[in-house]
């Protein structure tokens, strides 16, 4: 999932390029497209704006207890309006096919920075946002945001720590960028022979381009790189791949890490924080890093064996298909992938290139709409609109019963060079029951344009719930809207959705949209589609846990004394699979750099709820009734009430950890 650094928040639309169109009772708004060499002054102008609105919100003359209501509307439509601009800037820096326009882009999300640090550091501002009280929970909890917004921007500092502050913010901003533009604009291609490539299918090669010596070049792109990894029989060749792949963000990305970890240390230091960690916890649902390793720790003893117990299943397969001895059949980190492949064809004959003849990419889509629009009440609507790049579709989402516009859905889902190389979803614009104003969610994946494997479509699935939970939000403020909950919570209703990618109820009915017909989803399929599943659930949990626990180690109170390759190569050597010499995973570890520092484990975390609200389901997922709930206690509600009380109410209980560890375990039924 990716989220905007500066979640910004409004009333009015922006005049700049927002599009604007009647649809019913309300307005459609999508994104404008802008002309690289207009950046930079519309930039300066938005902000300059705001300032303005900043000044006269100062000037408000408010009472000591003053009702909150009116006053967080105020500061809601300022924002909002803001974020007509700045939403779009981010995705673009993301995605848009120039280059010089993605670096524009960047350019203008370092001065939104520094403004976002001016504004939170404003005592004026924060004085009035103080002096109000609120009448009910909803203004209650928004008012709180805003005040832990300017308390961990340094209001409260002396002057010369909050000049430090901004500092460290805006080197901050910027090494971020730096560090994923060298992932995603890395040029390199590496070269392999015909014979380097056997094993893949014919379908993959046709699609590479040559050199004029006859050998293929492949990147970095994801459709590229896993198939590789997975089919090619030549040993050598994957293991050159890899290393080069963990590589892709170059040495200079170990540096700017290394950077990182020191600024947010310091940071840390300047708000009396022993660490890193211990500071961006705080409002999170964990509250401290003692919670988050116990968690971390028990995962682990749970898992640790079963991954041993799977590596050495992997031997032995490798052994008896090559009539070898167990000793000699080793196991190594770019080798797991293309036995555990072979192992799963072989035990549950399961052949994942086969399978994207079962998901089309299109027909994947149209039953992805089908089931969401049945589960939910809603529509979606194809509308020509502007678009960042020809491909790029666009739908109105709709609610079936009323027609109103519910709010936009962008989906950019095949690779080109420069573009955000994994799968996200930017929540680009927020709503707002209090000015109608309508979501807009943007899809970006990486897909093989004729079909997808299970796994993909279980990407694609979690991705589209994280959409779903930016355009069903119905929140009152839209600072409040879609995915702004607690970064621990935020990935629960995407792996909730994931199971509609694996049971029979609903994937039986993808066949129903392809166009020609494609193989039909049948019991024995889906029997086996689940075996896969909870096949390899060690090595998958194990690597889950080991990227987390690597977060928290870059963020403790010995994080100056801390270089992340060290740590990296101390904790990976440990596993049952080891380090791999001169691989540099922690260059092109976008998480700990794009928002997720400190927070990998939330992926885990949120799992616990995603599979305990997906029993409220029961034995039938396309209950549109619990459908209907599920979209008004948690998808509508944004970020109104904390997640902890979001799930209570969907629930009616507090939430349970048995359904996470049998499914860690391969025991989930």
């Amino acid at each position: 999932m990716k989220t905007q650094a500066f979640k910004l928040t409004t009333l009015c639309m922006l005049s700049m390029g927002i599009s604007q169109v009647a649809f019913a009772d309300t307005v459609r708004s999508t994104l404008p497209k802008f002309q690289t060499k207009d950046i930079p002054a519309q930039c300066d102008a938005t902000i300059a704006k705001t300032k303005k609105q900043l000044t006269d919100f100062e000037k408000i003359k408010l009472k000591k207890h003053a009702e909150a209501g009116p006053i967080l509307a105020k500061w809601d439509q300022i924002f909002a309006e803001f974020e007509d601009f700045y939403g779009p800037i981010n995705l673009y820096s993301n995605v848009d096919p120039s280059a010089d326009l993605r670096k524009a882009a960047e350019d203008c999300e370092v001065k939104i920075s520094q403004f976002q640090t001016e504004v939170y550091q404003n005592s004026k501002l924060y004085q009035q946002i103080k002096k109000t009280k609120a009448s009910n929970d909803i203004d209650a909890k928004y008012r709180q945001d805003i005040l832990d917004g300017f308390e961990d921007t340094g209001v409260q500092l002396p002057a010369k720590k909050q000049a430090r502050l901004k500092v460290i913010l805006d080197e901050l901003t910027k090494i971020q960028q730096e560090y994923a533009r060298n992932i995603r604009d890395n040029p390199e291609k590496l070269e392999f022979t015909p014979a380097e490539l056997k094993g893949l299918p014919d379908s993959y090669i046709a699609a590479l381009k040559k050199n004029d010596k006859g050998n293929y070049l492949l990147g970095f792109d994801y459709p590229e790189y896993r198939p590789f990894m997975e089919l090619a029989d030549n040993d050598d060749a994957r293991k050159r791949y890899q290393i080069a792949y963990t590589r892709r963000g170059t040495e200079k990305n170990l540096v700017l890490l290394k950077q990182a970890m020191d600024l947010r240390y310091e940071l840390a230091q300047l708000f009396g924080q022993a660490s890193y960690a211990d500071w961006a916890l705080r409002n999170r649902m964990a509250k401290n890093p003692e919670t988050v390793n116990k968690f971390l720790n028990e995962v682990h003893s749970t898992v640790a064996p079963l991954e041993k117990k799977e590596v050495q299943a992997l031997r032995e397969f490798k052994a008896e298909t090559l009539k070898i001895p167990v000793e000699k059949a080793e196991i190594d980190r770019w080798s797991e992938g293309y036995w555990s492949e072979k192992l799963r064809q072989a035990k549950y004959k399961i052949d994942q290139e086969k399978m994207r003849e079962y998901f089309p990419t299109q027909a994947s889509q149209d039953w992805l709409f089908a089931i969401s629009s049945d589960l939910y009440g809603i529509e979606f609507k194809p509308a020509k609109v502007d678009v960042w790049q020809d491909e790029v579709e666009y739908y109105d989402v709709t609610d079936k019963k009323t027609g109103q516009l519910l709010g936009g859905l962008y989906m950019d889902k095949f690779p080109r060079e420069g573009k955000y190389g994994h799968a996200a979803v930017w929540g680009v614009k927020g709503g707002s029951t209090l000015t109608q104003r309508k979501p807009i969610s943007a899809l970006v994946t990486n897909f093989n344009r004729k079909g997808l494997n299970s796994d993909e479509l279980e990407t694609f699935v979690h991705e589209f719930g994280h959409a779903l939970h930016g355009i069903l939000s119905n929140t009152r403020y839209t600072s409040q809207s879609g995915t702004a909950v607690e970064r621990d919570f935020v990935e629960a209703p995407s792996q909730m959705y994931e199971e509609w990618a694996r049971r029979k109820e609903s994937l039986s009915k993808l066949a129903d949209y392809c166009k020609p017909a494609c193989p039909r989803i049948d019991d024995e399929l889906i029997a086996k589609l689940k075996a896969v599943n909870n096949y390899g659930r060690g090595l998958f949990y194990s690597r889950q846990t080991l990227y987390a626990q690597f977060d928290m180690a870059l963020h403790t109170a010995d994080a100056l004394k801390t270089q992340p390759l060290d740590v990296w190569k101390k904790l990976e050597g440990v596993t049952a699979l080891g380090y791999v010499p001169t691989t540099e995973f922690p260059g092109q570890f976008g998480h700990i750099m794009g928002g997720y520092q400190v927070g990998y484990y939330g992926y885990m975390w949120s799992e616990v709820m995603a599979l305990d609200m997906l029993s409220a389901f029961g034995n039938n997922l396309n209950n549109p009734e619990v459908g209907q709930r599920y979209r008004q206690t948690i998808l509508s509600q944004g970020g109104q009430k904390k997640a902890s009380q979001l799930v209570v109410d969907f629930l009616g209980r507090e939430p349970d950890n048995k359904a996470f560890f049998d499914e860690i375990t391969g025991q989930r039924d």
